[in-house]
C-alpha cells in the first residue's frame, strides 16, 4: 500500500495515487472527498483546512493538508481557496 507521503510526491509530478483518504488524479489532491490542492500553470496551489487556518475539517485532512504544504508554492485560506475554485472553476493563475 502507497503511503500519504508519496501520494503527495505522485501529485506534485501530475500522477494519480491513492493511500486511503488521500488520492490524487493528478490535477488536484484530495482528502476524504475535500479538494485540499491543486496543481496550477503558476505552481502548487494548498488550501489551509487546519484549525490554525481557519478551515479545520478534520485531524485527518489537517496531516493531509501538512503533507501538501511540502511541496506547495502558494497556500491560500480556505475561503479564497474555494471562492476561486466555485467562481471559476479554477484557481485563478
Amino acid at each position: 500500500m502507497m503511503r500519504n507521503d508519496a501520494v503527495v510526491r505522485a501529485f506534485s509530478r501530475g500522477e494519480r495515487a491513492r493511500a486511503g483518504r488521500l488520492w490524487t488524479d493528478g490535477v488536484s489532491l484530495y482528502s476524504y472527498d475535500l479538494m485540499i490542492a491543486q496543481n496550477t500553470p503558476a505552481g502548487i496551489v494548498v488550501g489551509n483546512f487546519t484549525s490554525g487556518g481557519g478551515g479545520f475539517y478534520s485531524v485527518t485532512t489537517s496531516r493531509h493538508v501538512g503533507l501538501a504544504r511540502r511541496v506547495a508554492d502558494t497556500v491560500m485560506l480556505p475561503e479564497i481557496f474555494k471562492r476561486a475554485l466555485r467562481d471559476r472553476n479554477e484557481l485563478p493563475f
